[in-house]
């Protein structure tokens, strides 16, 4: 009898170890899948078809983005030849060589020969969301959005860039050269709200910290000059005009660079918009009514529905998570504190020093995210791994890291989330881990700088679908999901 109990129980421990086994299984199951994305392939590539965009209220002064692979852009319908993705990361890099000089003190000076430019006569003297298209169709990496100047008020599509603070347009006369653009170029003599500024004005002398150059000066008038890494250039005067957000939303005496000898890769925009912490960048400059405050999501190749928005009028979203900007090397760029790095939930074995050495900022202008040889190598070989099964494809440019997937219409591929100070964790969405040069060409979107000294910057392609919100005045960074698709 106490054997047959003693079966019995040995038979119930036995189902009930099978029953632990089998759940403890099915559990590891589920947490192994979730550090994965399960996608089609197609959810990488450009869309051909267009889906209108339907605004929905977000309070304040909101611009419209669209991206720039998007087919709801109609800039896409002007049959301008789009660059190559290999032209794009070229001009990325040279980019990123520009901002790791800035952070290094080494500015341009485009004063340093005489200014030859005849001089214009002098013409007469809450929250907002703009739409926000990528650039590609404009032959630049970067997003775009559209603005009003001037009075009657004209239309502009300008690259919108948090690592820059001066905007500026192309202006009449084009004294020496004007790239191609897409609009007409602003005429400041057909705005009766345009004027100069006086070379001996507070304004003017601020130009320097805006632009990185010493402010020039014309007969009286104050001429700005400014320069890229990659040698494009803008110099003009330096004026003040209505500035339209949204109808409801117009700022008089907006300070901005008036362009009339301008070269180089800004594809058919119109300009820049500065977004950077300057005094002189948009953000400052609309403080009164926005507080500094604002966010965007940059859509993928397929979205349609991007937004660069100003403003708090709806308050704080409970589901962002906020990270405290760190300590900035100069008045522009927004510096984050990397943690660590994940891949398909491993936590990378990489040291917080290796991030601090030389810092990070987020950049909504850089395309590819640029990190530490050390972190890149590591991110590098643990994705790999994870990615065995699909076979490689040659290298694109600087991405090192790429798959032939045209065999494939589900693929499944590791998640990556970036861990920031204050115990943020910023997971990316598929496209901001992978880039697609066509199915026969997906690349791991990440690069590494030469080595541990030069700054990371968390670009534009990691960003997508996040809502990114910038609280300055705070002096906090926020990350949201689902802020567009």
């Amino acid at each position: 009898m106490a054997t047959r109990t003693c079966l019995l129980f040995s038979s119930s421990s036995f189902l009930l170890i099978l029953l632990s086994f089998y759940l403890e299984k099915s559990h590891a199951t589920v947490e192994v899948e979730s550090h994965f994305h399960t996608l089609h392939l197609t959810s990488l590539l450009p869309s051909t078809s267009c889906t209108p965009t339907t605004k929905g209220k977000r309070g304040g002064a909101s611009l419209e983005i669209v991206n720039r692979h998007g087919p709801c852009s109609q800039l896409n319908q002007k049959e301008a030849k789009a660059p190559s993705l290999t032209e794009i990361l070229a001009h990325d890099q040279a980019r990123v060589d520009s901002i790791q000089a800035r952070v290094t003190t080494q500015n341009y000076d485009l004063f340093r020969k005489k200014d030859n430019t005849s001089n214009k006569k002098r013409v007469k003297d809450s929250k907002a969301s703009l739409p926000a298209q990528t650039g590609i169709a404009l032959g630049t990496g970067n997003y775009i959005v559209t603005i009003g100047m001037g009075t009657p008020k004209k239309d502009l599509s300008l690259i919108f860039d948090t690592g820059s603070d001066l905007t500026w347009t192309q202006c009449q006369p084009c004294v020496k050269s004007c790239y191609a653009q897409q609009q007409p170029i602003f005429d400041p003599s057909s705005s009766s709200t345009y004027y100069n500024i006086s070379c001996t004005s507070t304004a003017c002398s601020g130009l320097k910290s805006a632009s990185g150059n010493n402010p020039g000066c014309s007969s009286s008038n104050c001429v700005y000059g400014i320069q890229y890494g990659d040698s494009s250039f803008s110099v003009g005067f330096f004026a003040k005009d209505k500035l339209t957000l949204t109808p409801t939303d117009v700022f008089d005496g907006f300070m901005f660079g008036c362009g009339q000898n301008n070269k180089g890769l800004f594809g058919k925009t119109a300009g820049l918009i500065g977004l950077g912490r300057d005094p002189l960048s948009i953000v400052s400059q609309t403080a009164a009514k926005f507080g500094k405050y604002f966010s965007y999501c940059l859509p993928t190749r397929r979205g349609s529905n991007g937004h660069l928005t100003f403003g708090n009028n709806n308050g704080v979203k409970s589901t962002l998570q906020f990270t405290q900007f760190a300590p900035s090397q100069g008045t522009s760029f927004y510096f984050i504190d990397v943690l660590g790095i994940s891949v398909g939930g491993k936590a990378l074995s990489i040291s917080p020093t290796v991030f601090k050495n030389a810092g990070t900022i987020i950049d909504s202008g850089t395309v590819i995210t640029r990190l530490p040889s050390t972190a890149y190598i590591n991110l590098r070989s643990t994705f790999r791994q994870f990615m065995s099964k699909y076979p490689r494809a040659p290298d694109l440019s600087l991405l090192d890291t790429c798959y032939d997937l045209s065999n494939y219409t589900t693929i499944s591929i590791p998640k990556i989330s970036f861990n920031l100070n204050g115990n943020t964790n910023v997971n990316l969405d598929p496209n901001g881990i992978l880039l697609s040069n066509g199915a026969s060409q997906v690349c791991l979107a990440f690069a590494g700088n030469g080595d541990d000294d030069s700054i990371g910057i968390f670009g534009n392609i990691q960003q997508q679908t996040l809502e990114i919100v910038y609280d300055v005045a705070g002096e906090k960074l926020g990350f949201g999901y689902g802020g567009c698709s």
